[in-house]
């Protein structure tokens, strides 16, 4: 009896332990977690002011909405997150304010650079993600990570996310015994949304926790099978009687320069300097309408553009836009055609633009005098770039969304040269959104050019003929139109997606304003892919494999080229290592000739195994037309690059490129060289920073050395004095020898503060 009693006891205490270890694994109210689909949070007016500063200590943030419920939705799959977050929100007549507490296990493991603005996407980070009209078309995102940098993100649909975009917002954050917290004060006045009494908004929450795999969760769950993404965010209602107001933003900037080139003779000579000012201004009529205009505009890069290797490349480069005038509204000029390329205004003397919102209805204007005007002449083959002079351009913009991520839209563009001559572009697209998975996009352009009078511009490819020898290359003041079309099919789920695209140019279709280096060309392209995911007990974090076939032929039904590819990508769930691997099996005609049996292997990884390292690479071998020689060539391309933090406020950033080809039968080589660049950036303080950017280009035997001191208080008011100094390896008359001389160099600076009212 005792013997049974005690088994008795035994079986009761193990029942009663094991109900304890289950309890202590449930949420404090006793209900198993899940997660929260488009979760919704009332918000009231502050109770008091708050002083952003990063430490939370203002009794308003007591009565403030709170979130405590947060979803991990990378890596893995709607899950209770391995960290506790908190958030904090309210709101006055001019500021929506929010509030992270982040939790950490391990302080010191958090991941932080005091760096730059926009320089914080690898660190720990926290984001507010905002649209203000909920049609999922256009939304803002406000980060800052642990030391208050700040970086922001304009995301819109069928473009995803642009990172030039800057807008002035108030953050301030610290590092805790505990995790870090962070402080958000954003005006109104950043913002554009509808003029009505109470705002209703989808909001989203994000935190971002880099270790050996980049954690992310936040307040809303997602639907991997759903491609919309600001369609699953949460609803912010609360906010009553707020305006963005009528501000005015005035930006007057200083500038002055002296540039020096060497002389054939061998000496250095130095320019005038020179000074000018210019003034920009803003004005935002309503919430739905803002007008911008700049006289004598700065356009100046801080930073040089990075250099690319174009030794193998028949066609023009494509560079990023950095310049902020053009950055406002960019996503509205975007479309699957480059039909809006604002580098193509390259020295305005006078712009402006008008950018609104009607309804469900965005549209602008941007006009622009150019100086010096660049034109692109496109043809089946190769692309030329021709210097021409002033000219007058104009782009314009409409686009109705109807519904969320479908969208109807308008662009037309002209530019007329003052010597004559100019062209013109109009068009219509269209994405449909057919269920959460597949989508339909649509494009059809139509342009009209009107060429120069002057054949000097031209001069050395006269003669060259295109449109089966319709027309000649020649600016002799031909007119002619063409078209433009684009197709796509899509399908974009959780595991499984596709994409089947058309593209066709007609041999007399150019973009004035816009990048386009190829025409008479048609092209088709399949491609298909399934996503593997594993589960956190394994190396792997997923698997993607994806099959694609590619078909070009020009307006002649003369195929020009044609693929088959095989890809492989992955992440490990180790140092946020990813890696992708194909392998392209080619055949291509080029000047009437037919290379048969191309191929390319390819392989690239990055990973960052500490904050102190951000490291990758990338290596390419096949069998390529070398265009030049015409002729195989067997072709190496390798590039390396790290991105080095020895300490918090000192960032290294240093690339390397390679490329070489060789006869595959004589081992001649067609070419060979290698492009360096570094970049040592030294944070002072969150507004004052020091740069040098050192670049090698081995192609053209030319060194180049960028330094920048740089004061910025806020995206449009900055300070900066610095220089380029460019350097080739020639030969002087006198000696007879090859050394390094100082062949270009500049000396400028700028002054430019925002007045806002």
């Amino acid at each position: 009896m005792r013997h049974a009693l005690r088994s008795h006891r035994l079986i009761l205490a193990l029942f009663i332990l094991t109900l304890a270890t289950v309890a202590a694994a449930l949420p404090t109210d006793g209900s198993p977690w899940h997660p929260t689909y488009r979760p919704e949070l009332d918000i009231e007016r502050a109770a008091g002011p708050i002083d952003i500063d990063g430490r939370l200590n203002e009794s308003a943030w007591d009565d403030a909405a709170m979130i405590t419920h947060f979803a991990e939705h990378q890596p893995g799959d709607q899950v209770q997150p391995p960290f506790a977050t908190e958030v904090f929100v309210a709101y006055d007549e001019h500021h929506l304010y929010v509030a992270f507490v982040c939790q950490d296990d391990d302080p010191t493991s958090i991941r932080a650079s005091f760096c730059r603005r926009d320089n914080i996407f690898v660190d720990d980070n926290v984001i507010v993600a905002i649209d203000p009209f909920g049609d999922a078309t256009r939304a803002y995102e406000f980060m800052v990570n642990p030391y208050g940098i700040q970086g922001d993100l304009l995301w819109s649909s069928g473009n995803g996310e642009d990172s030039s975009y800057d807008a002035i917002y108030h953050t301030a954050a610290r590092i805790t015994d505990t995790g870090w917290q962070a402080e958000f004060a954003i005006p109104f006045s950043s913002l554009r949304f509808p003029d009505t009494p109470e705002q209703i908004w989808r909001v989203d929450f994000w935190r971002n926790h880099p270790r050996d795999v980049r954690t992310q969760a936040s307040w809303a769950a997602y639907d991997r099978d759903e491609q919309c993404w600001p369609c699953q965010w949460g609803v912010l209602t609360g906010i009553e009687d707020v305006s963005p107001g009528s501000s005015l933003d005035l930006i007057p900037a200083f500038t002055a320069a002296q540039a020096g080139q060497r002389q054939g003779n061998g000496d250095f000579e130095n320019d005038d300097i020179t000074g000018e000012m210019s003034l920009t201004a803003r004005y935002d009529i309503s919430s739905d309408l803002s007008a911008e205009a700049t006289i004598n505009p700065d356009f100046s890069q801080v930073e040089s553009d990075a250099a690319q290797i174009d030794v193998n490349s028949n066609f023009a480069l494509f560079f990023s836009e950095k310049r902020p005038f053009f950055q406002e509204g960019a996503d509205l000029w975007n479309t699957w055609f480059n039909a809006v390329y604002t580098r193509q205004i390259n020295d305005p003397t006078v712009a402006g633009k008008l950018l609104g919102r009607a309804g469900q209805t965005n549209y602008g204007v941007l006009a622009a005098r150019d100086r010096h005007s660049a034109i692109i002449l496109p043809f089946e083959e190769r692309s030329w770039i021709i210097e021409n002079g002033e000219s007058t351009n104009t782009v314009a913009r409409v686009r109705t969304d109807i519904g969320e991520q479908t969208h109807v839209g308008l662009v037309a563009t002209d530019r007329r040269y003052d010597d004559g001559g100019g062209g013109s572009l109009i068009g219509l697209d269209s994405r449909l959104r057919l269920n959460r998975n597949y989508q339909l996009e649509l494009q059809y352009l139509h342009s009209f050019t009107n060429e120069p009078d002057d054949t000097s511009l031209t001069a050395g490819i006269n003669g060259v003929t295109f449109d089966d020898g319709a027309h000649t290359a020649d600016f002799d003041g031909e007119d002619f139109d063409g078209q433009a079309v684009y197709a796509s099919l899509e399908r974009n789920g959780r595991n499984w997606s596709f994409d089947l695209d058309y593209w066709d140019r007609s041999a007399t279709f150019r973009a004035e304003n816009g990048f386009e280096g190829r025409n008479s060309y048609r092209n088709a392209v399949a491609n298909t892919q399934y996503m593997f995911r594993f589960d956190d007990s394994g190396v792997l974090d997923y698997l993607q494999p994806m099959v694609s076939v590619d078909r070009s032929w020009n307006q002649e039904d003369q195929t020009k080229d044609e693929s088959l590819q095989a890809h492989l990508t992955g992440r490990f769930r180790w140092a946020q290592a990813l890696f992708h691997a194909k392998y392209i099996a080619a055949a291509e005609r080029y000047q009437g000739i037919d290379y048969e049996g191309l191929y390319y292997w390819h392989i690239c990884a990055n990973a960052k195994p500490a904050d102190l390292l951000h490291v990758g690479g990338s290596a390419n071998y096949g069998r390529q037309v070398v265009y030049r020689d015409q002729a195989f060539g067997m072709q190496e391309d390798y590039s390396l690059w790290a991105d080095i933090k020895p300490l918090d406020r000192l960032l290294i950033e240093t690339q390397i490129s390679w490329s070489r080809s060789k006869h595959p039968d004589t081992d001649d080589v067609f070419f060979d060289g290698h492009i360096w660049r570094t970049k040592l950036g030294l944070q002072v303080s969150r507004e004052l920073s020091l740069r040098l950017v050192t670049q090698y280009n081995g192609f053209r035997d030319q060194w180049e050395a960028d330094p920048l001191l740089q004061y910025q208080i806020n995206p449009l008011s900055i300070f900066y004095i610095g220089s380029t100094r460019d350097y080739h390896l020639i030969t002087p008359s006198a000696q007879g020898e090859e050394s390094w001389r100082l062949t270009d160099r500049q000396y400028f600076l700028k002054l430019q503060y925002l007045f806002r009212t």
